[in-house]
């Protein structure tokens, strides 16, 4: 008996397989490209990472929930535990239940979950500019129209809620704010919350809150949208706080009218989160507070250093970040962030440029300051060596 395929003639040349419409303009983010070429000896000045370890308590407690056999799948929602954990914490701003509390993938997840419940084909999103890049191509994949609002280092990165206001249609569906900032490390005061959290309120649009620097801070208090307007949904991570951004795991908050759509879309995205490390980041809220005020001291220092050093070369404008483990410097000098960030990457510092992060972004370059403090003073040096040859 033949093979039910075997007399089944094929056309010399098929026609290529093609991917789905929604991915055709998304791009993998500029922040991965800077690695591309850059010589052995490289400093990374590039990736947002700790460069600490997670604390030993975390570190003990995922290996002992592994030894214990959690390693099970978990409830969609993620372990009680956690749950009510960080209920607690933001009850002491807002009511807030456990079942107000979704745990996910990484923030990323919890980012794509709350867009693809939230937004669908032709709705708008306001999207900071600079701002970071997943914000833009979540909106795109889910169909959704991002709309720009601008950032400035004049404004010390703040939003501009009068714009804000100018930028609403009604297609607008929601809003997307990040304080700390990632690149700008610009810190939200909370005048602008509460305002930007009456705006929404008054036009019936979505507070999506990227907070996940929110303990990293040195002169500024962070002030949270949770409580500040009945459509605000948090985004949080472990990730910088502990130092466990490999480990994936993060948390968003959402009030009750909102979180069951959400919670539809994350057990879509991943079923469950990861069942170890909800217990080691459970460790984490419970008894790792003083690793993260040793870790915030350090980059205080590297930030006094490396905001100094800029402002010492010709050519840069650094304002000093007030929250998150990034400077954000303007520069004078001929030529784009784009060929400015590849020349320093072909000596020896992977950094971004600020294009990558928006339009606004040019003229700018994002330096990490999550390395050590001996490694961004050697960058520091070719920095400048390489301007002294452009200017």
């Amino acid at each position: 008996m033949l093979h039910l395929y075997a007399k089944v003639k094929y056309p010399v040349a098929l026609c290529p397989i093609m991917p789905a419409k929604r991915f055709s303009n998304i791009e993998i983010s500029g922040i991965r490209k800077m690695f591309e070429g850059a010589p052995p000896d490289a400093i990374n000045l590039g990736l947002g990472e700790p460069d600490f370890q997670p604390p030993e308590c975390v570190l003990n407690a995922l290996q002992n929930a592994v030894k214990n056999g959690f390693n099970k799948y978990g409830p969609i929602g993620g372990i009680p535990e956690l749950r009510s954990e960080i209920a607690a914490k933001y009850n002491q701003i807002a009511s807030t239940k456990s079942e107000n509390v979704i745990i996910t993938d990484g923030a990323t997840e919890a980012l794509f979950a709350t867009v693809l419940a939230l937004i669908d084909e032709g709705d708008e999103v306001l999207i900071p500019d600079p701002g970071f890049p997943l914000y833009e191509s979540h909106v795109r994949i889910c169909g959704g129209v991002p709309v720009f609002y601008s950032l400035s280092q004049k404004n010390d990165f703040i939003p501009d809620v009068n714009e804000l206001e100018t930028l609403i249609t009604p297609k607008t569906k929601a809003i997307i704010v990040n304080s700390p900032s990632n690149p700008t490390g610009g810190v939200i005061p909370a005048k602008t919350v509460e305002e930007i959290g009456t705006l929404a309120k008054n036009t019936n649009i979505v507070v999506i809150s990227d907070e996940v620097y929110d303990h990293i801070l040195y002169d500024a208090k962070h002030e949270t949208f949770w409580g500040r307007c009945d459509n605000a949904v948090i985004i949080n991570s472990f990730s910088k706080t502990y130092a466990m951004t490999g480990w994936r795991i993060g948390f968003l908050v959402a009030p009750s009218q909102l979180l069951p759509h959400i919670f539809k879309s994350h057990y879509h995205l991943i079923a469950c989160p990861p069942t170890p490390t909800q217990y080691a980041a459970l460790e984490a809220l419970l008894n790792a507070n003083e690793d993260i005020a040793r870790m915030v001291n350090e980059f205080r220092k590297r930030r006094d250093y490396i905001a100094g050093a800029l402002n010492s070369i010709p050519g840069f404008n650094c304002l000093v970040p007030k929250g998150a483990f990034y400077v954000f410097p303007e520069f004078n000098l001929p030529r784009t962030s784009m060929e400015l960030a590849t020349k320093l990457v072909q000596h020896g510092v992977i950094c971004t440029p600020g294009s990558a992060f928006g339009r606004n972004g040019e003229r700018h370059i994002r330096f990490s300051y999550a390395n050590s403090l001996e490694n961004i003073k050697r960058a520091i040096e070719r920095v400048r060596a390489v301007i002294e040859t452009l200017s």
